[in-house]
């Protein structure tokens, strides 16, 4: 193998590495700085890169500001309010609108109408685009997690964000990490691995 090869095959080896120590790390994790204007870009970029059957693009970010912060918090505290919840839980829900330096809000939409792309092919847009935009934070040495939840449901949130026929997925917190990955297992992918058994 040539040098050139060898340079070649770097990227590629040190990218498989990365990904393989990919994990979520949770908002009390993050501090500033989060990834600016253009390296969010980049990171749609890579989400743009997933399984896209008929290039629908079933999905989209909207980036919630620090001056927005404080309506975000009144719209997770009416989620809180209709759910019943106590005042303490309210309070800890106003909190959540204030996780991670960055903060955006994953939106999907799913036609139904499309007979040569079904909704879960579809969904596996939006799984992939999504995998791949957190994936590309971590390379860049990023913290992110998406949180979800009953609330991306709730009428003011949906209406907050989201256009006809679109659906709230959730909310990705983005931040610098402050601790490594705690040890676990190593993950085994052989149980997820086998060979089709004709019938």
């Amino acid at each position: 193998m040539t040098e050139q090869q060898n340079t070649e095959n770097a990227a590629p080896d040190t990218a498989l590495t990365a990904l393989l120590g990919r994990h979520s790390i949770g908002p009390r994790w993050m501090v500033a700085p989060g990834p600016n204007d253009a390296q969010l870009t980049q990171a749609v970029q890579a989400a743009l890169r997933a399984p896209n059957h008929g290039r629908m693009k079933p999905w989209r970010v909207v980036t919630v500001s620090e001056a927005q912060r404080p309506a975000l918090a009144d719209l997770f505290e009416q989620f809180a309010r209709d759910s019943g919840k106590s005042a303490e839980d309210v309070a800890i829900e106003r909190e959540r609108a204030y996780n991670g330096p960055v903060l955006v809000a994953w939106v999907a939409r799913i036609d139904s109408g499309v007979a040569k792309v079904p909704p879960h092919e579809q969904w596996i847009c939006v799984g992939g685009a999504l995998s791949n935009f957190m994936s590309a934070l971590h390379f860049m040495g990023f913290g992110a997690k998406i949180l979800s939840g009953r609330k991306c449901q709730h009428p003011a949130l949906v209406q907050a964000f989201c256009q006809a026929g679109e659906q709230l997925v959730g909310f990705v917190c983005i931040g610098s990490p402050t601790r490594e990955l705690e040890p676990r297992e190593p993950d085994d992918p052989r149980p997820l691995l086998s060979a089709w058994s004709v019938r």
